[in-house]
């Protein structure tokens, strides 16, 4: 059962087996494959065999286990379950673990740790200018240890160390949420990997690297609009320092708002554990599907509620299916 430990009684066994399979019978028979298996191609093609492949007595073999990809001409094996390979573009969501001379390093659930410069990101104030030793004294204020950030893979060093940025307004550090983890390969590289979901005033952000952040809403307001970019308003600034933290907390993130991120937060750890792929309009299914069925949050990583996501993945699978016949 693709590693899911629940404790299911004899009819959800009947029942969770019945939906894999029928998901199982869904997918192309050499979508995924194990060592020594062949892998089906046209020789004449001139194909060009790539990591995870080999030629044996003519034919092309999988040297690892994982699922087929096909770029032109290129044939290679994706790897499943594997640590995070980062590729320049990816948005990947990062934990602060070290505070460095014009630089923090940050844990992305990569072999090694990541690098996000001074120089490479959005200073406070909003403009654009060289970085002083002012503003390297000053580091500590914009991010610290155990902060989490949003950023954006930027090119990879000599020494193979991974240089992030964050030079826009949507990147940054990330407040009022929770951090899910969850295995890379069940995260798609998407053409968009910000979500707003507006009817619950959460913030979603899947990271390609595994790590998904779940929080409240927050508005990115356009510098060019403001008369005086990045400056806070003191009276605002002067309210926030007399208040303790768990006031703050109470005031500006409403109780609704935690029950959603919650939620959200749940119906992605469901997928995970069941192996499925993690896509924005699957987990708008899966929290539907909870309000529907009246399970409370808590409820939502039972045995029970795991069974009737397998169900309701296999129905839109196979719907998916037909409407493509």
């Amino acid at each position: 059962m693709r590693g899911v430990e629940l404790s299911l009684n004899q009819t959800q066994k009947l029942r969770l087996e019945t939906a894999l399979e029928s998901l199982d019978s869904g997918t192309n028979s050499y979508a995924s494959v194990t060592v020594a298996d062949s892998i089906p191609v046209n020789q004449e093609d001139d194909v060009l065999k790539g990591h995870g492949t080999t030629e044996l007595e003519g034919e092309v073999v999988a040297t690892v286990c994982g699922v087929i990809e096909r770029v032109n001409k290129l044939v290679y094996v994706r790897t499943l379950r594997a640590r995070y390979k980062p590729e320049v573009g990816d948005i990947i969501v990062g934990r602060i673990i070290e505070v460095a001379p014009k630089r923090w390093r940050l844990e992305i659930n990569f072999s090694q740790d990541a690098i996000l410069m001074l120089s490479s990101m959005n200073l406070p104030d909003g403009i654009q200018r060289r970085r002083t030793a002012v503003d390297e004294l000053n580091m500590r204020s914009i991010f610290e240890e155990k902060d989490v950030i949003c950023a954006e893979v930027r090119d990879f060093m000599r020494d193979g160390t991974l240089q992030l940025q964050a030079r826009s307004q949507k990147y940054g550090k990330l407040e009022k949420g929770h951090m899910i983890t969850t295995s890379p390969y069940l995260v798609k590289r998407r053409k968009q990997h910000f979500h707003h979901l507006e009817q619950y005033g959460v913030d979603l952000i899947l990271g390609c690297n595994g790590f998904i952040w779940v929080g409240e809403h927050v508005e990115i307001k356009d510098k060019m609009e403001e008369d005086e970019p990045g400056k806070p308003d003191p009276q605002i600034e002067k309210f926030k320092t007399n208040l303790s933290l768990e006031e703050q907390e109470q005031i500006y993130t409403p109780f609704e708002t935690r029950q959603n991120i919650c939620r959200i937060a749940n119906a992605i750890r469901v997928l995970s554990i069941l192996g499925f792929s993690i896509t924005f309009d699957v987990i708008l299914e899966i929290v539907d599907l909870s309000t529907t069925k009246g399970i409370d949050i808590h409820e939502m990583l039972g045995a029970e509620f795991c069974v009737l996501v397998a169900e309701k993945e296999a129905e839109r699978r196979s719907s998916t299916t037909r409407r493509k016949r």
